[in-house]
C-alpha cells in the first residue's frame, strides 16, 4: 500500500481500525464494544491466568491432533485421487459435498456420537480441515506437466522415483497451500466445536465471559485467536513461497 508516495505496510491498517475501535469504545456508544486499550489490558491479565493457560493447553492439543489427522489423511487421499481416476471418481463427490456443506450443523451429531468432550472437538477440527487439503493435493498432482514424467521415464526413473522426485515435489506448493487454508479452517473448527460443547477449552471461557457480560475478556480472547490464526497462516505461507520458488527452479 502506498500513501503520499511512501510505502506503508499492510499491517498499518490494523492500527487505523484499532484507533477507530478505541474512539467508539471511549464514546460508550455500544455496550458490547469496550475501548481497545481496556481489551489489551485485560488480555495481558488474561494470558497470565491459570484458567486461560489450562484452556489453551486443551485447545492446542485438540487442534494439533485434529490437524495431524487431517494432514495425514488429506494429503495421501488427494495424491491418490490425482493419480488414479477410479479413486477420484469414487471420492470426488464426497469431498466436494463436505467442502461446500455447513459443517457446523454436524457438531451436534458428533456430540451424540463422541460425547461432550475433547474427542468431539478433535473430530470437528479434522472435518473442517481435511477436505480442502484433499482438494489442493489432488489439484497439485493433476497439474504436474506430463513432459516431466516423460523425461523421467526416458532417463529410466522407477515408479517410486517418479513419485518422490517429480510428482511430489511438483505438487508440493499446492499441497502446502491446502495445508495453510486447512490450518485456518482448523482454527475455526476448534473454536466452533468448543463453543457448542461449551465445557472444554476456549468454549468454556467464551461461555463464561458472554454469560457474565465480561466483554473486555470476551474480545481479548477473540483477538488472541485471530492473532494465532494469522500467525499460523503467515508461517506456512513463508514456507510455501520458498517451496514454490524451489519447485519452479527445478
Amino acid at each position: 500500500m502506498t500513501l503520499f508516495g511512501k510505502r506503508i505496510p499492510m499491517m498499518a491498517s490494523l492500527l487505523v481500525w484499532a484507533l477507530v475501535w478505541e474512539v467508539v469504545g471511549q464514546l460508550d456508544l455500544i455496550f458490547l464494544i469496550p475501548p481497545m486499550s481496556a481489551i489489551i489490558q485485560t488480555g495481558i491479565q488474561l494470558v497470565q491466568s491459570v484458567s486461560w493457560q489450562s484452556a489453551s493447553i486443551i485447545t492446542i492439543r485438540s487442534f494439533c491432533i485434529g490437524m495431524a489427522l487431517a494432514i495425514g489423511v488429506g494429503v495421501p487421499l488427494g495424491i491418490l485421487m490425482g493419480r488414479f481416476k477410479a479413486i477420484d471418481n469414487l471420492m470426488a463427490i464426497w469431498v466436494n459435498m463436505f467442502v461446500s456443506a455447513p459443517l457446523s450443523a454436524l457438531v451436534p451429531i458428533l456430540m451424540i456420537l463422541f460425547g461432550l468432550g475433547e474427542t468431539t472437538v478433535v473430530v470437528t477440527v479434522f472435518l473442517f480441515a481435511v477436505w480442502i487439503i484433499v482438494l489442493d493435493a489432488r489439484a497439485g498432482v493433476m497439474q504436474v506437466p506430463p513432459s516431466l514424467l516423460e523425461m523421467g521415464r526416458s532417463y529410466g526413473a522407477s515408479g517410486w522415483k517418479l513419485f518422490t522426485q517429480i510428482i511430489l515435489l511438483s505438487a508440493l506448493p499446492e499441497i502446502l497451500a491446502g495445508i495453510r487454508i486447512g490450518l485456518i479452517r482448523g482454527v475455526k473448527g476448534v473454536v466452533i466445536g468448543q463453543i457448542l460443547v461449551s465445557i472444554v477449552g476456549y468454549g468454556e471461557l467464551f461461555e463464561l465471559f458472554s454469560r457474565s457480560f465480561e466483554m473486555e475478556s470476551f474480545w481479548a480472547l477473540t483477538l488472541i485467536l485471530f492473532a494465532a490464526a494469522l500467525l499460523l497462516s503467515a508461517l506456512v505461507e513463508i514456507f510455501e513461497k520458498r517451496i514454490e520458488y524451489y519447485a519452479g527452479a527445478r
